[in-house]
């Protein structure tokens, strides 16, 4: 669930859509996959909302310098936690908005 954040890639709003697809299917299997679906999920839409602003905020230029940093963040952060979470930790990214409890 953690790398299926680069569907966003291949459709529209995917980066979102496809964890939570696989959480649904996956989330009654454990409560860990549940824990870790809800993680990734949170991620990408905190991630999806930061994008916009810094979209927005591309008029004022301060956008064409978040742009990149955030890229680069959202990238390493779902490789970090695809990797300590296929290594059977809990893994909990950093300044994500946590809409699903």
């Amino acid at each position: 669930m953690q790398l299926l954040g680069f569907a966003g890639f291949v459709f529209p709003l995917g980066n979102i859509l496809a964890p939570l697809i696989l959480w649904l299917i996956k989330r009654s299997d454990s409560p860990y996959l549940d824990r870790a679906g809800k993680e990734a999920i949170n991620f990408q839409i905190s991630y999806t909302i930061y994008a916009v602003v810094a979209g927005l905020l591309c008029l004022v230029l301060i956008g064409l310098l978040l742009f990149p940093i955030l890229f680069v963040a959202w990238v390493v952060l779902m490789v970090v936690a695809a990797v300590k979470t296929s290594n059977g930790e809990e893994y909990k990214y950093p300044f994500t908005i946590r809409l699903l409890q």
